[in-house]
Parts: C-alpha cells; sequence; structure tokens
C-alpha cells in the first residue's frame, strides 16, 4: 500500500475542453490508463469536405500496453463517435449502459469493426488496474446516461458525465442525492462536471414539462404535424409517440440516424412503440393530413438531415404545405444558430407554422443550469474542482460558480486539450505545464487523418478563387512544345463575358514559354513554374484576384 501512495495521477483531456465535442480524458496511474469517452466532432466552415474530427490518438499509441478500459458516460456523438476509429488502432474493453452498448455496437457494424463490449449499470463497481470505478445514475437527454465516482491511489475523482437535476424525469429515475452526499461525505479529491449550461441561471427545464407543451401542440393542430428532435432523445421520442396514438395518429420515422435509434431502444425494451400506430414514410399520403405525425432528423439544420431536404423540396415522399406544423424540439447546439435559423426561415417562407424553443417550451437541454451545478457542487463538496465540457466561457462560468460555492481560487484548474493535470500523494491536484501531443484528426471518406492544413487550404483557395488549368504538350524527344498552352476554368470567371482576358492570358504563357531557355525546355518542372507565375501574375494585374493556378505538362 506504501508503494501505491507514491503513485501520481495524470489527468489528460484530448478532446473535450475549450471546444464543444470530441470528449476524450485519459487517467494514467502508474502503468493502468483509462479513458473515459471518446466522442466525434462536426466540422467548422473552415473544414471544407470534411465529415468528421476525431480526437488524436498519439499520445496512446506508445501506451497502448497500459490501456485498461474505456468508459462510456453516454450515447451521444460527441461521447461516442470516435469508438470505431479507436478500436481500428488499440484492443480495448468498452463498457457502458446497456442502451449505450447498442448505440456503440451498431456503430461499429456499419464500420465492420469489432469489439469487446461490457454492460454497467447504477451500483456496479468496476476494477481496472490501479483504479476502482463507481458507477452510478444519471439524469441527461438520453436515457441510460452514467457518472464515474473513481477512486485512485491519490484520491477520490468524480466526474459527472453530461448531466442535469431533473426532479420529474420521464423514467422515474432521479439522481441518488443519498449515495452522492455519501460520496461528499467520505471525500472527494477533485470534481470534473460539465459545464455546457453553466452561463445559464435557475434550473433547466424539466422533460416532463415538454410532453405538456407537445400535448397542447397536438391537441391544436388540424394538420400534418413534424417533429425533429435529437434521435438520441429516446424519452423525447417515445413521449411524441406516445401522443400521436393518443390523438389518433398514424406515426412516420424518417431520417437514418432516427430510424436506427427507434430500433435499437425498441429491440432493448427502452422504447413501446404504440400498437398498430408505426407506418413507413412511404404510406404517409395513404391518410389525411390530420392523421400524420413525422418523427425525423435535421433538428439542427444539417445540410443532408431529411428536415433540411423536406425544406429544400428534395425529399421524395415528404413535400412541405402550408398546412404543417412544424416543430424543431430541440435547442441549437453552440456554433449552429445561424444554421437552424436558416432552416426556419426556408420552412417559414413555404408557409408552414413553425415552432421552435424560443417561443414554446418544445425542449428541455440535458445539461445542467447553474442552480444545479451548485447542488452538484454542495452534495460532493470536492477539494479540487475541474470544469469539463464546454468552450473557454462555459469553463470561466462554471469557474465561477466553484468560488462561490467556497472553493479556493488556487483549487480551480482551468485546463485545456493536451495539458496535463497532475495529483500527487499528498493529495495536492494542479496543472502542470507538461503537454502531450492532441488534436484534431479529419475524417474525409475513407481518409483518417491525411487531410490536414495544406489540403484544407487548397481547397479554401479553391472554393473562394476557383481553379485555372493550363495543360501543354511536350515532345521530349526533341525538346518543343507541340500543342498548347490551352485554359481550362472553374469557378473563377464567366467565360462568355471575360473571353478576351483568357486569350490574352495564353498569349502571355506562349510568349513566356517561347522565351524559355534551352535548360528550362528540358526541365518539366521549369516549364510548370512558368506557366503558374504568368498567369497568377496577369491574372492579379486584371483581375485582382488569385486562383489555384494548375499547369499540366503532357510528356510524349
Amino acid at each position: 500500500m506504501t508503494a501505491r501512495k507514491k503513485e501520481k495521477l495524470r489527468i489528460i483531456p484530448l478532446g473535450g475542453l475549450q471546444e464543444i465535442g470530441k470528449n476524450m480524458t485519459v487517467f494514467e496511474c502508474g502503468d493502468d490508463i483509462i479513458i473515459i469517452d471518446c466522442g466525434m466532432a462536426f466540422p467548422d466552415s473552415e473544414m471544407l469536405g470534411v465529415d468528421i474530427v476525431i480526437p488524436d490518438f498519439e499520445y496512446l499509441r506508445d501506451r497502448a500496453d497500459k490501456i485498461r478500459g474505456l468508459l462510456v458516460t453516454h450515447a451521444h456523438e460527441d461521447h461516442i463517435g470516435a469508438i470505431p476509429y479507436l478500436l481500428q488502432e488499440f484492443s480495448v474493453p468498452v463498457y457502458a449502459s446497456r442502451l449505450t452498448l447498442g448505440f456503440i455496437e451498431n456503430k461499429l457494424r456499419e464500420h465492420d469493426v469489432k469489439g469487446d463490449l461490457r454492460e454497467i449499470g447504477a451500483g456496479d463497481y468496476v476494477r481496472l488496474g490501479n483504479f476502482t470505478i463507481e458507477v452510478l445514475h444519471t439524469t441527461h437527454s438520453v436515457a441510460d446516461a452514467l457518472a464515474f465516482c473513481i477512486d485512485t491511489p491519490v484520491g477520490r475523482i468524480f466526474h459527472t458525465g453530461d448531466f442535469k437535476i431533473d426532479l420529474t424525469p420521464i423514467d422515474g429515475q432521479r439522481l441518488d442525492f443519498s449515495r452522492l452526499s455519501q460520496i461528499g461525505d467520505d471525500g472527494v479529491l477533485l470534481l470534473m462536471a460539465d459545464s455546457t449550461n453553466a452561463g445559464k441561471r435557475g434550473h433547466s427545464l424539466s422533460e416532463s414539462s415538454v410532453g405538456v407543451s407537445l400535448g397542447n401542440i397536438f391537441k391544436a393542430t388540424s394538420g400534418r404535424i413534424i417533429i425533429a428532435s435529437f434521435s438520441s432523445n429516446v424519452h423525447r421520442v417515445q413521449k411524441i409517440m406516445d401522443l400521436a396514438a393518443e390523438n389518433g395518429r398514424k406515426i412516420a420515422v424518417c431520417g437514418r440516424s432516427m430510424e436506427n435509434m427507434v430500433r435499437i431502444a425498441s429491440d432493448l425494451g427502452y422504447m413501446t412503440i404504440p400498437t398498430d400506430s408505426l407506418i413507413d414514410i412511404k404510406h404517409i399520403k395513404q391518410y389525411n393530413d390530420d392523421q400524420i405525425l413525422i418523427i425525423t432528423t435535421g433538428s439542427q439544420g444539417e445540410t443532408m438531415s431529411a428536415l433540411s431536404r423536406m425544406a429544400q423540396g428534395e425529399h421524395k415522399q415528404v413535400k412541405i404545405k402550408s398546412s404543417d406544423t412544424i416543430v424543431l424540439s430541440s435547442s441549437p447546439v453552440p456554433g449552429n444558430e445561424k444554421t437552424v435559423s436558416n432552416i426556419v426561415n426556408t420552412l417559414m417562407e413555404k408557409g408552414a407554422k413553425v415552432i421552435y424553443n424560443e417561443i414554446a417550451d418544445v425542449h428541455a437541454s440535458g445539461h445542467a443550469n447553474q442552480e444545479e451545478l451548485k447542488l452538484m457542487q454542495a452534495l460532493l463538496r470536492p477539494k479540487y474542482f475541474m470544469p469539463v465540457h464546454g468552450e473557454v466561457r462555459h469553463l470561466q462560468y462554471h469557474a465561477e460558480l466553484a468560488r462561490q460555492m467556497g472553493v479556493p481560487e488556487s483549487n480551480i484548474i482551468i485546463a485545456s486539450n493536451g495539458r496535463v493535470v497532475e495529483a500527487g500523494p499528498s493529495e495536492k491536484v494542479k496543472l502542470t505545464s507538461e503537454t502531450v501531443s492532441w488534436g484534431a484528426v479529419m475524417v474525409d471518406g475513407l481518409g483518417i487523418g491525411d487531410v490536414g492544413s495544406v489540403v484544407l487550404n487548397e481547397r479554401k483557395n479553391l472554393s473562394e478563387a476557383g481553379l485555372v488549368v493550363v495543360t501543354v504538350v511536350y515532345d521530349k524527344s526533341i525538346g518543343e512544345i507541340i500543342a498548347g498552352p490551352e485554359l481550362h476554368t472553374r469557378g473563377f470567371i464567366y467565360v462568355q463575358e471575360y473571353g478576351t482576358i483568357l486569350k490574352d492570358a495564353t498569349g502571355r504563357v506562349t510568349k513566356a514559354l517561347l522565351n524559355a531557355s534551352d535548360k528550362e525546355y528540358h526541365d518539366i518542372e521549369a516549364l510548370r513554374k512558368i506557366c503558374r507565375d504568368v498567369l497568377r501574375n496577369y491574372f492579379y494585374e486584371k483581375l485582382n484576384r488569385n486562383p489555384v493556378i494548375l499547369p499540366v505538362v503532357i510528356e510524349i
């Protein structure tokens, strides 16, 4: 036991701090590593063509033999989305609740990846090397969410996962306040807590209140009802289905992730589909509008989602009508505000009635507001506090709440991705100066990490200034150009209006090539450079533009 007391605990966030998404935290003590969550993020507007963003696993590659397990708090994409990519490289057992494992298993199947999946639930204890983890139920916007109380050789760490304190949850499963208080009595060295809503005053809305608001909408609506929600919100979708059945409406589910969720949740017993209510989206025209409810994806205005395709008139089965009532049962994820606003405007332009969170209680956040965060602090009474899960402002807001609750300034740790937090035998937790390899690995199609800043800059330039391809045919045997130059443009100028510009540009390239030295004529790269430099200078001189110039020299 004395030897264990000399161990140091290293806590290393690889994602989820000073950002929304790709949550992943490494806990390292001696020869043992555990990981909490392994999520993805959606690309920002600068990451053209990128599908998703995942954490960088570089730090783990030299320590693969130390990894004892991955613990997953809940089934949202920003916590499970990168698991298939992790398991492609590392043989790691995954511990999660039953519903979360159902989502992970479906994800692994899509990626053709095998996994050692192990079910855990509230009240369980998991021993992984130096770590003993107590599993606790918590309330969030997806069922079966978990928090972890981690006993280590240097003290107890409590990780809340994403949570809220809902006193009237749909499933009746409240937080175990008694157990949380007992854990606080026993002593918590460090609390790591969800900061997403740390800037919002008061208490978050109960999920049961959303059910009342949605029920009123069903009673007051005579046309079709289309509800967009997060596909992971099992309890919300269940309530919507129950309301449809009560009001004599058939239910059509639209969108791949929503269809997958309904299938997984119903197979695992987390959802009960009302008898004879579910119909295929293809059959909605067989019923009157007042007999139809459509539950769809796209509450965040995602470009390819079902709701976006409806709004753009591109959905095969659903054409928006002026008699439709469309409910966005969600709130915009930070950064998505403009996208959601655009889809609301587009739907309204088509004459539909659109109800969203700003005008009715049709969504309850899954994250705790200030008073709930204070209550968690009061129950656990940690010696040290580290806000997690949020952008810089969220972490700072949460740190201020901790100060209000009596945590000394010196004991509040505002970390960042890659920065090592260390806890020693003396039960002192500090933010070190050490930074490990971390970053954003971009996934583009089947490519993982092969798109970097150079490629993104090229894509950005192409999107902003367009492309000019100049083709020249070169006879290597005689050292002469026998055809070209010929110019083709994409996204640069409208040829019918700027034909003279292209003609003059071709003339300048021709002249430059004729004046090239003998040495340049026998150097393909030199010929490419002549074409590139002449066109770049000419287009900037005439149009003040910098298109991407692609010289193609064909050797024969």
